[in-house]
């Protein structure tokens, strides 16, 4: 493996990771904005715009697009979160100059009248269904909530009455602040020849510098409790938010482990304590990482007659865990599965290329799979304990939905 970064005039970076004997080309222009970076009257509008830019180019049609892609054989998508908006594409190694000349193209779109139009209806459409199935927008509810006026607690989406008033001047004025080059990251990863991604990055990302600066607000988490009642649910749903560490925190890969020995799919506590006895469909615990944030995510659905006992029962794992810590064999069983997951994924292009790309974006680092397995492995179950005292379980932010008129927080 060799690593390679460039920094372009215009002030684009690009970063690759190189491996020859790789069968594969995976690359991606990742943008540095999200719901984060918009304000109430835009809210949604980073997610609609990623939309937009499938509908085509001065150089190309939205038929063109998918076209090309398909003539390459490339698996693409894009995808727009909280902090990033990624555009990737995996392809054969031989199309490589004309990947990243589609994906550039793409960053250039027409945005025209009638296709924001056309789309501004599919995106309320996306918001509506979003809230007519499970779990009834509890993810979003949850995070507002916790995050309470912290702009991480804006929706992805945004809301039918944002989108809904959204112009597409609007829209022009925010892709000019938020794509500039500097706040654009080219990641590649697999069979990469660098000289050739640089040149054709030079060719085809020829664009204007603007200032696109992120302000790191201080977060403040809130707890609090909020039943929703939702008459169609046959199921309640839960989401439970407590503090975690953010993208910039060593104590990333502990709360990783730690979601695992308390919430993993299989063979962690909750999994026994609710999914095994048949108690609760479905039960986890994530960590999810932020610029200056991070959040411990519990989710669950179960049957609404033991929606109150399983509350109890979260809460329990929880409270148990901060008084009497965490067993060796446990840390032992969570390193193994993490460490088969961080191998697993890196095996494709594809794979290490998003662990390249969020790396570097955020922490301005280049780490091998090897740096991050040695991270996992060197991980105590004192580290854990520790990282439970600085972001204790037991105080959350919880949403519930489903048909429940009445349901109250477990003590």
């Amino acid at each position: 493996m060799e690593f390679h970064e460039q920094v372009l005039a215009n002030g684009l970076e690009i970063v690759a990771e190189c491996n020859p004997a790789a069968h594969s080309s995976a690359m991606a222009f990742f943008v540095k904005t999200g719901a984060r970076d918009e304000t109430a009257a835009v809210a949604g509008v980073s997610h609609f715009l990623e939309h937009m830019m499938f509908k085509g180019t001065a150089r190309r049609s939205a038929d063109d697009v998918n076209r090309e892609f398909d003539q390459m054989g490339a698996d693409y998508n894009a995808g727009t979160g909280e902090e990033l908006t990624v555009y990737h594409a995996a392809v054969l190694p031989e199309y490589q100059d004309r990947a990243v000349d589609l994906l550039a193209d793409l960053l250039r779109p027409a945005l025209r009248p009638s296709d924001f139009d056309l789309e501004k209806q599919v995106i309320l459409e996306e918001i509506q269904m979003y809230e007519d199935q499970p779990p009834f927008g509890a993810d979003d509810k949850a995070r507002a909530m916790h995050f309470g006026s912290h702009p991480l607690g804006h929706s992805v989406l945004g809301t039918a009455e944002s989108i809904g008033g959204l112009s597409v001047e609007a829209m022009r004025d925010y892709f000019h602040r938020r794509y500039s080059p500097a706040n654009i990251t080219l990641a590649a990863a697999g069979r990469i020849d660098f000289p050739r991604l640089v040149a054709a990055a030079e060719r085809q990302c020829d664009w204007p510098a603007v200032p696109a600066e992120r302000v790191i607000q201080p977060c403040v988490a809130q707890d609090g409790f909020r039943a929703l009642r939702k008459e169609s649910a046959t199921q309640q749903y839960l989401l439970r938010l407590s503090s975690g560490p953010a993208a910039e925190d060593a104590d990333r890969y502990a709360a990783k482990l730690l979601a695992t020995v308390l919430g993993d799919d299989s063979g962690s506590r909750l999994y026994w304590e609710l999914v095994d006895p048949g108690l609760a469909e479905q039960v986890s615990l994530s960590h999810c990482e932020y610029q200056g944030a991070g959040t411990m995510i519990t989710y669950m659905s179960c049957d609404p007659d033991q929606a109150a006992g399983n509350l109890a029962r979260i809460a329990d794992v929880y409270g148990k865990v901060e008084a009497e810590g965490i067993t060796p064999a446990e840390v032992e069983q969570a390193k193994n599965k993490v460490r088969s997951r961080i191998v697993l994924s890196s095996e494709r292009p594809r794979g290490r290329l998003f662990v390249l790309g969020t790396d570097w974006i955020y922490r301005r680092e280049y780490r091998p799979t090897e740096a991050d397995l040695a991270a996992v492995a060197a991980l105590t179950a004192d580290d854990l304990v520790a990282v439970l005292a600085k972001y204790p379980l037991t105080r959350a932010t919880t949403v519930t939905i489903g048909p429940l008129a009445e349901l109250s927080a477990a003590q």
